[in-house]
């Protein structure tokens, strides 16, 4: 996000646009304006490593260990990425162990780059509306800590989430989440790692409450980690396009399912490209396998089908 961008921000619109969110304060005159970028559309492949998420060694989010089939540490899993000619690989921080080192995460950034392959991010789990007290400064410390895990391993960004109401009224709740984002976000900056927080349901289900967050953060080091399998609404492929202005990174899945589907159905590859391109998208796309056939089956059909229409 360019570092410019406050200079032609101050008008009253963004002002009245932090206010509504119960935000203004001297201070804070600014809201967050679209990603300005040079060029035309670029969309550099990557893969997360969620998609195997059934078998890394390390599992630190619920998932367990599979009781037979192919298991992987994030070594084979960044083998795996260049064997299939990607530009990146996404380290999903939950398959890495949580008190790894500053040796280990260097050493991956080392096989990263022997093997050709840009480490384009990875993706803690958190909770920015809790209430303020130990328990969400531990959340702050968290992500934190991830930052400074990214900048050991060359990863330029960090997924993170922003919570549910709580109880609260969403507009509590999005002040909580807002202020949560501008102190990691000024860590991040310090480290030089962009931030994206992920359309993953709770205050940010819905495209509006999403944006009104992001453009009310004053950090030029955050924007949205935008997930395109994450809207259930009435227009998935409106609101994805409505929110592109804004990522820093695209999580791509290969299924949706609008507001009143009974079942999710396969995502219209193209369309999502085009609306990449459209919103002047530059920067990676990171397929993120949620269906259910077999990953090691699937993956590379859909590598392929991703290829073919960025190509």
């Amino acid at each position: 996000m360019q570092l410019t961008k406050r200079n032609f921000l101050k008008t009253a619109g963004t002002a009245s646009a932090v206010a509504g969110l119960g935000l203004a304060s001297p201070g804070r005159l600014f809201a967050a304006a679209p990603i300005r970028r040079n060029g035309k559309p670029r969309l550099n492949l990557s893969l997360a490593a969620y998609s195997f998420r059934d078998h890394f060694k390390t599992a630190t989010h619920g998932q367990q260990r599979p009781s037979g089939g192919r298991v992987i540490d994030m070594h084979d899993f960044i083998d795996y990425c260049a064997d299939h000619r990607l530009a990146g690989a996404e380290l999903t921080s939950y398959y890495l162990d949580p008190l790894i080192s500053q040796a280990r995460l260097v050493a991956l950034k080392r096989h990263a780059f022997l093997r050709g392959i840009a480490i384009s991010g990875t993706a803690v789990g958190n909770e920015f509306t809790l209430p303020k007290g130990g328990k969400r400064d531990a959340q702050i410390a968290h992500v934190k800590r991830w930052i400074e895990n990214a900048a050991h391993m060359g990863a330029p960004h960090v997924r993170v989430f922003a919570g549910g109401a709580r109880g609260q009224s969403l507009k509590q709740a999005q002040a909580l989440c807002v202020e949560a984002l501008e102190e990691v976000g000024e860590y991040a900056g310090k480290h030089g790692i962009f931030l994206g927080i992920e359309n993953h349901g709770g205050i940010v289900a819905e495209a509006g409450s999403l944006l009104e967050i992001v453009k009310a953060t004053r950090s030029d080091w955050v924007g949205i980690s935008l997930d395109t399998g994450n809207f259930h609404t009435d227009d998935v492929y409106g609101d994805i396009a409505r929110c592109v202005p804004h990522a820093v990174n695209v999580q791509l899945k290969v299924e949706i399912r609008p507001r009143l589907a009974k079942r999710k159905s396969a995502a219209d590859i193209k369309r999502l490209v085009g609306i990449l391109r459209d919103g002047g998208y530059q920067g990676y796309v990171a397929l993120e396998y949620e269906a259910a056939e077999d990953p090691w089956v699937a993956v590379p059909k859909w590598i392929e089908q991703l290829k073919a229409a960025v190509a």
